[in-house]
């Protein structure tokens, strides 16, 4: 099978930023017969390759600091590198930042040919496409204002509008579409999918580990400037949540890290699964340290998958059950017969608090359960199909 094209190649690339310590320019220069010392050179890349295949969707995450977005404007050629190189092909469109290329004293109509010509449309190409920019933004009715007086929603409409709109080759976008509302992003991201129908090229920077999941074949996770991980999206968000949990100290399955004193505290909790005649069942045992006593105290717990996607929560509150109330450790088990979720690893989320809204405790990933479905398709739902053949007389 004849593997794609590479569109993008990037060899051994660093990118190296001078920080200053002087505070201000007077102290810059009384120190100026010094300067070197008051320098620090900081590589937010380090020999990073990498290809880029045609018709490939490829996510760049990392903590935040990592360097993604400067590897992003390397890539788009916003910034060079200290070293290294990147080949390009095609027509490349970058959304990097809020308003990036829109002067704020032009109108929306001015700002449009003024991007796209920074994009490479021509004057008569722009006309053509005019319209549909304006209609598909949805600010036709300040597209004769002063970008200036723009929220931040319709600078992201305007710009991803115009970049759309210019047939890239490759799509740049840098984290601008958590900004819009809700029924733009939607709008975005079914665009998005058609570039992809299109054997269209996108590199896309996102914290949302749900959108990266969902849109990318490829993610290639950074820490410190240096590739930690490239290839499988599942594998990748994988890594990069356990860098998240570690750097937070949110994963301890044996809660030892020493907490404040409340009413009631998490010591512990397991999950266990039994798979017995085709069904699933799961049991989640929570240790809770009742220090103090209060009415109506109950436990909150969700399930997520690795990829940042909330699956499930509920409350004790809405069961009739009464929880143990006297001062000590107690044991509770919820028990959910028959769940129906797909293969994979399923993070376990619990929380202690009262009626009225207040948090004891709360530990995110506290207990993990891993999931084999051997059953036909794949997904976050476990299904059961059946093929049900019609006779003709019967339709």
């Amino acid at each position: 099978m004849k593997q794609p094209a590479t569109i993008i190649s990037v060899t051994d690339v660093s990118k190296r930023f001078v920080l200053h310590k002087d505070k201000s320019v007077k102290e810059r220069l009384l120190n100026f017969s010094r300067a070197r010392a008051h320098r620090e050179d900081f590589w937010a890349l380090k020999d990073i390759s990498l290809d880029i295949a045609t018709g490939s969707t490829v996510g760049l995450v990392g903590h935040n600091g990592s360097g993604k977005s400067t590897l992003l404007k390397v890539i788009g050629g916003i910034i060079q590198p200290t070293t290294g190189s990147v080949l390009r092909r095609g027509r490349m469109a970058a959304l990097l930042e809020l308003g990036a290329g829109f002067h704020p004293d032009l109108t929306g109509r001015e700002n449009v040919y003024l991007n796209a010509a920074l994009l490479g449309l021509s004057k008569q190409e722009t006309d053509r496409e005019f319209d549909e920019i304006v209609e598909f933004s949805g600010i036709e009715e300040f597209i004769d204002t002063q970008v200036k007086f723009y929220s931040s929603g319709m600078y992201v409409r305007l710009a991803f509008s115009v970049a759309i709109h210019v047939d890239p080759d490759v799509l740049l976008v840098d984290e601008v579409l958590a900004v819009g509302d809700e029924p733009f992003q939607r709008k975005c991201m079914d665009k998005i999918a058609q570039f992809q129908s299109e054997g269209r090229t996108i590199v896309l920077v996102s914290h949302s580990s749900e959108q990266v999941g969902r849109l990318c074949d490829r993610v290639v996770v950074l820490d410190k400037g240096k590739i930690m991980h490239d290839g499988d999206p599942t594998e990748g968000i994988r890594i990069l949540r356990e860098g998240y949990d570690a750097a937070s100290h949110r994963v301890d399955t044996s809660l030892t890290v020493p907490r404040p004193r409340t009413p009631y505290s998490l010591a512990g909790a397991r999950a266990h699964t039994h798979h017995a005649n085709g069904r699933l069942d799961l049991e989640v045992d929570i240790d809770v340290d009742v220090n103090e006593p209060q009415d109506h105290w109950g436990i909150g717990l969700s399930i997520e998958n690795t990829l940042g996607m909330n699956l499930y929560g509920m409350t004790t509150f809405t069961m009739a059950t009464e929880l143990p109330n006297t001062p000590g450790r107690h044991m509770i088990r919820l028990a959910f017969p028959d769940i129906h979720v797909g293969t994979g690893k399923y993070l376990v989320n619990v929380g202690l608090g009262d009626s009225a809204g207040t948090t004891f405790d709360r530990r995110s990933g506290v207990t993990s359960f891993n999931v084999v479905d051997e059953g036909p398709g794949n997904g976050i739902l476990s299904l059961r199909p059946e093929i049900v053949l019609t006779a003709d007389e019967d339709r």
